[in-house]
């Protein structure tokens, strides 16, 4: 599923936060997107992700040279993970499944899939456990794993290991390395770590000024 931004603009209370950004995102793989706290990444993530809206410019997703409607079936085809995740107050198991059930999907699929993405970002031995116990790290590989269980064709992470401690910091960069070997899902995410774009991305784009360059 391709992914075009163009002519984006945004602006808060008449500060400009994005303008004219435009561009491609046509291949599986790891994109990373730096610029300093407050250049207006997460903006443009929630944009690309359907929860915001532009001022100006257009988001397009396409299949098959195909234009698709941003309705609800194209929602659940693109998930953002935001810094901070919140939980429910039960155990890390019933957490990721929690989606999967209101979406009347199978017991025995769920628990399947359950556990295939809880060994995945390396909290299978804690599924029984209170999600709220988590350290922060486990925290935000726990929002990965609620996102990585519906399957997504397009994962936004934003700030993915902001403030978290360095061993979940390599979890997490590993678990997308992951994706990128088998070809999951076309990841997108937003860093302000120069050395961790280097370690995972496939391309690395600039947000400066509130214009992307790529």
């Amino acid at each position: 599923m391709k992914l075009t931004v163009s002519n984006i603009a945004k602006a808060y209370e008449g500060r400009v936060i994005l303008k004219d950004c435009s561009y491609s995102f046509d291949r599986n793989g790891t994109y990373v997107l730096m610029g300093p706290n407050g250049c207006g990444k997460s903006t443009l993530l929630r944009i690309c992700a359907l929860l915001e809206q532009a001022d100006g410019g257009t988001v397009t997703y396409g299949e098959n040279g195909a234009v698709l409607q941003p309705d609800m079936a194209l929602r659940r085809r693109i998930t953002l993970v935001l810094p901070r995740i919140g939980v429910f107050n039960t155990t890390v198991s019933r957490n990721v499944a929690y989606s999967l059930r209101v979406r009347g999907i199978a017991h025995a699929e769920i628990e399947s899939r359950v556990n295939k993405t809880l060994a995945f970002v390396g909290l299978d031995q804690k599924k029984t456990q209170q999600a709220r116990t988590l350290s922060s790290g486990e925290t935000q590989r726990l929002g990965i794993a609620r996102a990585l269980v519906l399957d997504p064709e397009v994962l936004f992470l934003d700030e993915p290991t902001a403030s978290i401690d360095e061993e979940n910091t390599r979890i997490i960069e590993s678990i997308i390395n992951d994706m990128r070997k088998q070809n999951r899902s076309k990841v997108i995410m937003t860093t302000h770590d120069h050395a961790q774009a280097e370690r995972i991305a496939d391309r690395m784009l600039v947000l400066e000024h509130g214009i992307l360059k790529g």
